[in-house]
């Protein structure tokens, strides 16, 4: 039985992350090459931005340098091995809300909930499938690609969490990665420890459900309230009130090729009834199936530009087989 997911508001007027982020980067390139500020000046990134843990900085130009500045260093996994020495002060109060959080399911959805005090344009959320803990991250919009460094990045991250605040052996039962795989993957492999899967709709962690459910410590209630408290007045202040049509795509990216995305699901997921989900969708000129479509064609495109066999990508996009895709792709062009 699904659960309804811990979803953040995704996609405020200008898709931003927090400028410190791109500190352990910097620190990177700084160690490997003398290209940094050329980097962040091409980008129109000064280095002086990056003192103030509050100040936002374009999401496209961060995917950008951080692609690029595996290219500089070298290493096509930068953002893997940056992603291990992930610490929870890295995200300020979301990662000591996580830190003391009782089990990986309520670290997960704390996350989730709240991942938009750093980053913005994000679709995360966690569901049950299969009795086990989906944890799902993906960028919003779909011109940001190349995206390898974000995504390798964020999941790793992710997992360092869970070690370092539950358990250092901890691994997941399969990690999904929305670019294809990579030429080398030895370094995810040895990281994860787990099955590997790429060219998925969104990057995914599956915790086994006994896991996620397990209780590693008791909270302390008062000291939950005052964090939750602080993080919800750093959403508040963070970003706009989203449109139904955007809080609806960000379920579709979530559920996509994984769960069946209907009307009467995802008006239960938002707490609204169908007629009420239908009207609100209207009145910003779309529709579910129309969101759907949106998802998938650009997805689609992705794939298809990377060569990717038609039935993996009708599996991804949650089509029947490649007769189906077809057809859709057919009507998309009408």
């Amino acid at each position: 039985m699904a659960v309804a997911p811990q979803m953040n508001r995704p996609m405020p007027a200008i898709a931003s992350i927090r400028a410190s982020v791109l500190a352990p980067l910097v620190e990177q390139i700084d160690r490997r090459s003398g290209k940094t500020d050329l980097l962040l000046a091409s980008h129109g990134i000064l280095r002086s931005q990056l003192d103030d843990p509050y100040a936002m900085i374009p999401m496209a130009r961060y995917v950008a340098i951080f692609e690029e500045a595996a290219l500089i260093t070298g290493e096509p996994s930068l953002g893997a091995r940056l992603g291990t020495l992930f610490k929870p002060s890295d995200i300020g109060p979301i990662g000591v809300l996580f830190s003391i959080s009782g089990t990986i399911r309520a670290g997960f959805e704390r996350l989730a909930k709240y991942v938009n005090t750093v980053q913005s344009a994000t679709s995360s959320g966690v569901f049950e499938e299969d009795g086990n803990l989906v944890w799902s991250y993906r960028l919003e919009d779909a011109r940001m690609w190349p995206r390898r460094q974000d995504s390798e990045f964020s999941v790793v991250a992710s997992c360092q969490l869970v070690r370092s605040c539950f358990a250092k052996s901890w691994k997941p039962l399969e990690v999904h990665f929305e670019h294809l795989a990579p030429r080398d993957r030895s370094v995810l492999e040895r990281i994860f420890r787990c099955p590997l899967k790429f060219g998925e709709s969104a990057n995914r962690i599956i915790v086994d459900g006994r896991d996620a459910a397990r209780l590693y410590r008791q909270e302390d209630p008062a000291l939950s309230a005052v964090l939750e408290r602080h993080v919800a007045e750093m959403v508040g202040k963070a970003i706009t009130p989203d449109s139904i049509s955007e809080r609806v795509r960000a379920l579709i990216g979530i559920y996509l090729g994984h769960k069946p995305i209907t009307l009467s699901a995802i008006a239960a997921e938002l707490k609204i009834s169908v007629r009420t989900l239908q009207r609100w969708l209207a009145e910003e000129g779309t529709s579910l199936r129309e969101l759907v479509r949106e998802t998938r064609q650009a997805i689609a495109a992705q794939q298809i530009e990377a060569h990717v066999q038609k039935a993996r990508i009708a599996e991804v996009l949650g089509y029947a087989d490649s007769t189906v895709l077809w057809r859709a792709r057919r009507s998309w062009d009408r």
